[in-house]
C-alpha cells in the first residue's frame, strides 16, 4: 500500500508539473530555440497576441460568446465580419458581443494568469478564433476584394506560434496543417480581374508547393499521434485535394468518408453541404441532392445563399437546367444579399462554373498514391476524439471546395 500511494503521489506531481510547464510555455510563447517560419513576416520573440487570445476567451462566457468577442475585441474584425463567421445577422452578432462585454464586468473577470485546468478550454475556443479568422482572410464575407492575404497570413503566423508552443496538441497542429494545405491554393484562386476561380478551373501547376509539403508533414505527424478530432479531418481533406494532381483525379469517395466522420464529431450546416456535394461527385446526384434535403427544409438556412447555389449545381449534374436557373424549390428565388452572391462561387467554387466537362462521372473513383485514410490506423469516432466541438459551434461557416 505505502509503495502504490508513493507512485500514485508520484504520479499526480508529474501530472500537475507538466500542467505548470504546458501553460508556461502556452503564454509566454516558444524559446528562441525555433526559428521564425517563411510565413512569417516579422520577428515575433515579443508578441503576445497568443496570450491574450487566451485571456480574452473566459470561462466565463459561453464557447460561441468567447470566440466573437475575441475575434472583435483582439483579433480586430468588424462585428459584420464576425457575424458572417456564425452565419447570423449583423445585428445578432452585436448583441451577442455587448452582452459578452456586460457579462465580463459584471463578473469582475481581470486579465490575469491562466489557471491550468482553464488552459485546455480555453485553447479549444482560441483554435476557432484562428480558424475563423483564417476564413475571412481566405473569403472576404465583405468589401471589393474577394481575398484578404493579410488575414490569412496572420492566422498561420499565429497557428504556427500555438503549434511551437504545444507541439503534442493535435488539433493546433491539424488546424496548422489545415491552414497551409487550404492556403496553399492561392495564387491560382484569382483571375486577373479579381474573381475567384473554381476549384475544378485551378491551374494547381500555381499552387503553392512548399505550403503542400508542410502541410502534408503535419498532417501525417498527427493522424498518427492519437485521436482524430475535427481540425485534423478537415485537414484529411484538404490533403486529398492537394494530392490530386488534375480535379478529375479526385478520390471523392475518401472525401466522403472524411467528412461523414467530421459530421459524426462536429456536425454542422456547412459540413452538410459540403457532404452533399462530396456524394453528389462520388455517388451521383441524386444522392447529393438526397443528403442536402435537410438543409432544404430548414428555415434557418433559406438566406445561405451557398446552399441554393449546391442544389443549382446538383441540379446541373442530373441535367434538370430548368430549376437549376434559380436553385430553390418551386421556382422561387432567394432573398438573401450577399457580397459575393454574383461572382462565380457557389459553395465556395466547387461547381467549377457549370463546367460539366470538368465532373467526373458520378461514382467513379480514381486511385490515389497514398490515401490519407491510409495513414489514420482505427477509425475514431467522436465518443473517443481528444475533442468534439463544443456547445455551439456548430453553426459557422467553414473552408470549403475553394
Amino acid at each position: 500500500m505505502r509503495v502504490a500511494s508513493r507512485k500514485l503521489l508520484d504520479r499526480q506531481r508529474s501530472q500537475a508539473a507538466r500542467a505548470r510547464r504546458e501553460q508556461e510555455v502556452a503564454l509566454q510563447g516558444c524559446a528562441d530555440a525555433h526559428a521564425p517560419s517563411a510565413d512569417e513576416a516579422r520577428g515575433d520573440d515579443q508578441d503576445d497576441t497568443v496570450h491574450l487570445l487566451l485571456l480574452c476567451c473566459h470561462p466565463g462566457l459561453s464557447p460561441v460568446s468567447q470566440v466573437a468577442l475575441t475575434l472583435r475585441a483582439v483579433a480586430g474584425l468588424t462585428t459584420a465580419q464576425v457575424a458572417a463567421g456564425f452565419l447570423v445577422p449583423e445585428a445578432t452578432m452585436a448583441q451577442r458581443v455587448s452582452r459578452a462585454k456586460a457579462t465580463l464586468r459584471r463578473a469582475g473577470a481581470r486579465f490575469e494568469r491562466v489557471p491550468p485546468e482553464e488552459l485546455p478550454a480555453r485553447l479549444h475556443a482560441v483554435r476557432h478564433v484562428l480558424y475563423l479568422l483564417f476564413n475571412e482572410g481566405y473569403t472576404s464575407s465583405y468589401g471589393h476584394c474577394a481575398i484578404d492575404p493579410n488575414l490569412t497570413r496572420e492566422a498561420i503566423r499565429l497557428t504556427e506560434r500555438l503549434h511551437r508552443a504545444i507541439p503534442e496538441d493535435g488539433e493546433s497542429t491539424g488546424l496548422l496543417a489545415l491552414m497551409l494545405l487550404t492556403a496553399a491554393r492561392t495564387p491560382a484562386r484569382l483571375t486577373t480581374t479579381g474573381d475567384l476561380v473554381p476549384l475544378a478551373e485551378q491551374d494547381r501547376g500555381r499552387w503553392d508547393a512548399d505550403k503542400i509539403r508542410r502541410g502534408t508533414a503535419l498532417l501525417e505527424q498527427t493522424l498518427v499521434a492519437g485521436p482524430v478530432g475535427p481540425f485534423q479531418l478537415q485537414a484529411a481533406i484538404a490533403g486529398v485535394h492537394a494530392q490530386a494532381r488534375t480535379w478529375a483525379e479526385t478520390d471523392w469517395l475518401e472525401i466522403c468518408i472524411l467528412y461523414r466522420m467530421l459530421n459524426r464529431q462536429a456536425p454542422s450546416p456547412t459540413v452538410t453541404l459540403n457532404l452533399a456535394i462530396a456524394v453528389g461527385m462520388a455517388h451521383g446526384p441524386s444522392a447529393g441532392l438526397g443528403t442536402l434535403d435537410p438543409l432544404l427544409h430548414d428555415a434557418s438556412q433559406q438566406r445561405n445563399h451557398r446552399l441554393h447555389a449546391a442544389r443549382a449545381h446538383l441540379l446541373q449534374m442530373a441535367g434538370d437546367y430548368p430549376e437549376r436557373r434559380c436553385g430553390l424549390p418551386g421556382g422561387r428565388t432567394s432573398d438573401a444579399q450577399h457580397p459575393r452572391a454574383a461572382l462565380p462561387q457557389p459553395t465556395s467554387d466547387v461547381t467549377g462554373r457549370g463546367n460539366r466537362r470538368l465532373t467526373p462521372r458520378p461514382g467513379h473513383r480514381h486511385r490515389q498514391k497514398q490515401p490519407v485514410l491510409a495513414r489514420i490506423a482505427v477509425y475514431r469516432s467522436s465518443s473517443n476524439s481528444t475533442e468534439s466541438a463544443a456547445p455551439g459551434f456548430s453553426g459557422y461557416r467553414g473552408v470549403t471546395f475553394s
